[in-house]
């Protein structure tokens, strides 16, 4: 994750069947605004804080990538992208998948 996008994205799970990348700061700050608000604690607090501080350079994006990563695996959401290879082999060389 960086301030951009990145060669080695996190995958969580957003519901029972719905898993998403993120790629970047912004991507992490989208899913935590939108985590439930009786769930947000200390942990959630760091995550939101180090992605905000990653998307406005006063830390650097590995930074946000960790604190994001023990938060989605502290509440169990993360997703492991090597059991994901389907997704691997549906992507074109540009990235976007190909249909």
């Amino acid at each position: 994750m960086s301030s951009g996008t990145s060669s080695s994205p996190l995958f969580v799970r957003r519901a029972a069947h719905i898993v998403q990348e993120i790629a970047s700061p912004a991507d992490a700050i989208d899913f935590l605004n939108e985590w439930p608000e009786d769930r947000r604690d200390r942990i959630y607090q760091a995550a939101l804080r180090a992605c905000f501080d990653a998307y406005n350079g006063r830390k650097p994006a590995s930074a946000a990538r960790k604190t994001f990563f023990r938060f989605a695996k502290q509440v169990v959401i993360l997703e492991d992208a090597t059991s994901m290879q389907w997704l691997a082999a549906c992507m074109s060389d540009s990235g976007k998948a190909q249909v």
